[in-house]
C-alpha cells in the first residue's frame, strides 16, 4: 500500500508560521507607511490576467516563469502574474489615466514556475514602488533614495548600490546598425563578461574603429565612482546621443550624492538587466552575505505603450521574504493577556474594554481561573485576575 505524505509542498513552496508571518507583516507595514510617507499611493492587481496583457513586451525569462492556465468563462489563456510592474504599468496607462505624476506602490504576493536562484521561494511577496509621468533625471535619484531608504527601515546593514545604463549600449547598437542577431550575440557575451568572445564579435560586425573602441571600453567600465571620470574620458568623441546618456548617469549620480552622501555606490555600465525593456538607468542593491540583489530597478519609458499610453516610469522592486530574513532588527512579537473563560458581563467588558485600548487578550477556553496558568506559551505575560468585584490585570 502506498503511503500518500499529504503535508509535503512542491519545492520552493512554503508555508509561513506564526513568527515569521508576524516579522513579514511588520515589514509589509512599516514599509508601505514608508512609501505611503513619500506621496506613493497602494494599488491592489490582480492575481490573475489574460496573458496578452499580462505578458506583453515581456521577457523571455518572464515568460518562462509564468504559469498559465485556460479561463474557463472566457476559453482564453491566463496566466498566474510572476511580476507586478507590467501590472502597475497597465493600471497606470489605462485603469487610472491621469495626466502628470502618478506614483504607485504594492506588496503582493507572486508566482513562478521554478524557482529564480538557490534556495529562492517560488512564491515570493513582491514590493515595489513606481512612478510615472516625470522624464527627469529626479525621478531616477527619487526612486534610488527610497530604495536605500526602504532596505535601511528593514534594517538590511551594508548596502552597496550598482548603478548602470542600459541606454549607452543601445545608443551604440543604434549607430553600429547593428542586426537583431548581431545585438542579440552581443548582449549574450556581454551578460557573461566574455571580452574575448566580444572582441571577436565587434570585430567581425563593426566596422567603425572608433565605435568598435567605445563598445571595448563600455564593457570594462565597472568599479567604484572613478568610472565615471573613465567613462567621460573614453566617450569624449561619441556621438550626442551616447554623452547625453551618459550626462544623465551623472545628473543622478550627484543628486543622490546630494541627498544620501553615505551610500556606497558602484557601477557597471554594461549591467543590461531588463534590456528588453528598461530605457535608461538600471540600479540594484546587494549586501555581502546575500548573492542575489537585494532589491533592483530602472527607468522604462515605454512599458505603458501597449497599453495606450507611453509614459515616462521609473520604479524598484524587493522581496519582502528576502528582507525579512535579512533584516538585522528585532521582531518581538507583542505579549498579551491572558484572561479566564467565563460567563459574567465584567469580565466580558473587561476585555472588550483592554482590545478597544489596544491590547492583546487571549481567553484560555475551559479555565475560569488563571492565577497559576503559564501564560508564556500563549504569548501572554499578564493575567486577569478577579480582585473583589473587579478584575485587574497582573
Amino acid at each position: 500500500m502506498t503511503s500518500v505524505k499529504r503535508w509535503l509542498l512542491p519545492d520552493g513552496v512554503e508555508d509561513i508560521l506564526p513568527s515569521e508571518a508576524h516579522k513579514l507583516e511588520f515589514l509589509r507595514r512599516e514599509l508601505l507607511d514608508l512609501f505611503e510617507s513619500w506621496g506613493y499611493e497602494l494599488v491592489i492587481p490582480p492575481l490573475i490576467e489574460f496573458l496578452d496583457s499580462l505578458l506583453v513586451g515581456a521577457s523571455e525569462d518572464l515568460d518562462l516563469h509564468t504559469f498559465k492556465v485556460t479561463d474557463q468563462v472566457s476559453g482564453k489563456m491566463m496566466g498566474i502574474r510572476a511580476d507586478v510592474t507590467l501590472q502597475a504599468a497597465r493600471i497606470d496607462a489605462h485603469s487610472l489615466n491621469r495626466e502628470g505624476q502618478a506614483r504607485l506602490c504594492y506588496a503582493d504576493n507572486v508566482l513562478h514556475t521554478r524557482p529564480r536562484g538557490i534556495m529562492t521561494s517560488r512564491v515570493p511577496i513582491r514590493l515595489g514602488a513606481e512612478l510615472y509621468g516625470h522624464a527627469s533625471t529626479a525621478a531616477d535619484v527619487e526612486l534610488i533614495c527610497l530604495m536605500a531608504q526602504t532596505l535601511r527601515s528593514a534594517g538590511i546593514p551594508g548596502v552597496q548600490i550598482v548603478l548602470g545604463h542600459v541606454g549607452i549600449f543601445k545608443a551604440l547598437v543604434f549607430e553600429a546598425r547593428l542586426n537583431a542577431e548581431a545585438e542579440s550575440q552581443l548582449f549574450e557575451a556581454v551578460q557573461r563578461k566574455a571580452y574575448d568572445e566580444i572582441d571577436l564579435l565587434l570585430d567581425c560586425k563593426v566596422q567603425d574603429s572608433a565605435l568598435k573602441q567605445q563598445f571595448k571600453e563600455l564593457t570594462r567600465l565597472s568599479g567604484d565612482e572613478s568610472v565615471l571620470a573613465r567613462a567621460q574620458k573614453a566617450f569624449a568623441d561619441a556621438s550626442a546621443a551616447v554623452t547625453a546618456e551618459l550626462k544623465d548617469l551623472n545628473d543622478i549620480v550627484h543628486g543622490v550624492n546630494r541627498r544620501l552622501g553615505e551610500l556606497d555606490l558602484h557601477f557597471d555600465l554594461c549591467e543590461l538587466r531588463g534590456y528588453e525593456y528598461h530605457t535608461g538607468i538600471v540600479f540594484a542593491a546587494y549586501i555581502n552575505e546575500y548573492g542575489r540583489a537585494v532589491a533592483k530597478g530602472g527607468r522604462y519609458d515605454q512599458l505603458g505603450k501597449a497599453f495606450g499610453r507611453a509614459r515616462p516610469a521609473s520604479g524598484f522592486d524587493t522581496d519582502l521574504k528576502v528582507l525579512a530574513q535579512l533584516s538585522g532588527k528585532e521582531f518581538a512579537r507583542p505579549k498579551g493577556i491572558l484572561a479566564p473563560d467565563s460567563d459574567e458581563s465584567s469580565l466580558a467588558q473587561k476585555i472588550s474594554d483592554l482590545r478597544s485600548q489596544g491590547e492583546k487578550v487571549v481567553t484560555l477556553l475551559g479555565t475560569e481561573n488563571v492565577a497559576n496558568i503559564d501564560a508564556s506559551d500563549m504569548h501572554c505575560d499578564r493575567r486577569l485576575i478577579k480582585r473583589g468585584a473587579a478584575w485587574m490585570v497582573e
